[in-house]
């Protein structure tokens, strides 16, 4: 499975209609895209203890998760007109985005992770 994950800060000047415009178009981005699985997201959660969350160079308040069956499908959805909407509202709605990739397996299928 492959996991498209952005960390995303909204920018602090955003209107009650642009939000409601920023979260249908995740909607339709996440509903409209067959090769979407699952759709997650969610607010940056700190619990204060000493360690890394301290060390954090930014404070990314969002983080959408998106699962898909394997690399041509991402692909497929990275062309879709409903991701380049939610591109466009990432170039205009935060403040910082950042966006990664990554084959996810079960811990058993770890091993050809570590293969460089």
């Amino acid at each position: 499975m492959i996991a498209h994950v952005v960390l995303v800060t909204p920018r602090s000047d955003l209107s009650a209609s642009e939000r409601a415009a920023a979260i249908e178009t995740l909607r339709r981005a996440a509903s409209d895209v067959p090769e979407v699985l699952r759709c997650r997201i969610g607010r940056r959660v700190k619990h204060g203890l000493p360690g890394y969350e301290q060390r954090m160079p930014h404070n990314y308040e969002l983080a959408l998760l998106l699962e898909f069956r394997d690399i041509d499908a991402l692909q497929r959805y990275l062309k879709a007109p409903a991701h380049e909407a939610l591109g466009r509202l990432f170039s205009t709605a935060s403040s910082a985005a950042i966006a990664y990739d990554y084959e996810i397996v079960e811990p058993a299928d770890t091993a050809h992770l570590f293969m460089v």
